[in-house]
């Protein structure tokens, strides 16, 4: 068991599953704050959690407590965050960090100065085959990455009677798709290559102009039907097509859509070689596609026998047991907490405070690019 011990603020979808993922590791979960001290109070008994925190100030001055994963809505995070870095809390903080790149470059140097690590949930590098992937490319396996090229698609927003926090521009941000799903396979293209992006060219669109808002209270991917509602107009993107250009003259393409029927939650992406090539599907996530030019196609089946030594401590299970997204959380989970009791001065392997503004930079100039229709710099 870790010496660290936890509280998680928020408890809706995503706090719950870094419960879970906290649980399966045998990390100590001390309790959790959610948005009233009586919902924090339900939470704690029915997740059957040891205490009910009746504000952040409560949470952030219980020394028992080391570590805070922050999973609230995006415009809270630069405040819970660093009132807790300032309490001396380790933090792991949903993305994006912060609302914009000054208050993630206020935490980078918070985390720095309380000399706290500072992480950010992009958990979906942590599919196993994604971790073989990588390493596949590091040894040079499909030669010099030539292109990157994908997809982030969902349905969840398809009807105008969806709806979730994110579509507010003061809860979520300016963007939506691109923030939301389109940085997570952004951190995935970077990291598969090791290259960073170093320009885009990008096309944004509001698909559903005005939707249904209900006036109750319902969760992300959660039904509104029955719910009353009322008209409000919609500036955030639907979709997003972006042109990139990454270093060592890689070029991609990403598109991301939340109103594309059928599409759950499909990251697809793929990275073309001058010797291979290697593609990806969460939606199918213990396969990994090989590409050949002068043999047959191969198919790797996820198993840790098979997967190379860099990738085989990221699969939990043996072939032929399924690991999927749940799964990606306790994995970014280990490598973030083992961090922290190493006190290592190493790179870390997860994705930081760092990771969290080069993303959020990442979306300015997104933006830019698609308001003023030109190539853009990052």
């Amino acid at each position: 068991m870790s010496p660290l011990q936890s509280a998680v603020i928020g408890a809706g979808f995503v706090g719950r599953a870094h419960i879970e993922a906290l649980r399966r590791l045998g990390i100590p979960l001390l309790g959790v704050l959610d948005n009233s001290p009586e919902r924090s109070e339900a939470t704690r008994a029915e997740l059957r959690l040891p205490r009910a925190y009746r504000s952040l100030e409560e949470l952030g001055a219980d020394p028992q407590v080391n570590v805070v994963h922050v999973c609230t809505p995006n415009h809270l995070h630069f405040a819970q965050a660093s009132a807790l870095l300032r309490a001396g809390k380790h933090v792991l903080c949903e993305k994006p960090v912060a609302m914009n790149t000054r208050e993630s470059a206020a935490l980078i140097e918070l985390a720095r100065e309380h000399k706290r690590v500072g992480g950010v949930n992009y958990n979906l590098r942590y599919y196993p085959l994604c971790q073989e992937a990588r390493a596949r490319i590091a040894s040079g396996a499909i030669g010099e990455p030539r292109l990157v090229h994908g997809k982030f698609l969902q349905d969840w927003l398809f009807y105008p009677t969806d709806w979730n926090w994110r579509l507010e521009t003061e809860l979520g941000g300016d963007l939506r798709a691109v923030s939301d799903i389109g940085t997570h396979w952004l951190d995935m293209a970077q990291w598969l290559t090791g290259r960073k992006v170093v320009e885009v060219c990008a096309d944004l669109a509001t698909i559903i102009p005005t939707r249904q808002r209900p006036k109750g209270r319902v969760e992300t991917f959660q039904s509104a039907a029955g719910i009353a509602t009322e008209p409000v107009k919609i500036s955030t993107d639907d979709y997003a097509s972006v042109l990139l250009r990454l270093e060592g003259n890689l070029r991609g393409v990403m598109t991301v859509s939340q109103v594309s029927a059928g599409r759950k939650a499909a990251l697809m992406w793929e990275v073309n070689g001058s010797e291979g090539s290697l593609a990806f599907n969460s939606e199918s996530p213990n396969s990994l596609w090989i590409g050949h030019r002068k043999q047959a196609n191969q198919e790797l089946m996820k198993d840790p026998s098979l997967m190379t030594p860099a990738a085989r401590g990221y699969s939990a299970y043996p072939g032929g047991h399924t690991e999927g997204y749940p799964d990606t959380f306790v994995q970014l989970f280990k490598d973030f907490y083992a961090y922290i009791e190493k006190g290592s001065n190493s790179r870390p392997e997860f994705p930081t405070f760092q990771t969290g503004h080069d993303e959020l930079a990442l979306c300015d100039a997104i933006a830019e690019s698609a308001r003023e229709g030109r190539w853009v710099k990052t």
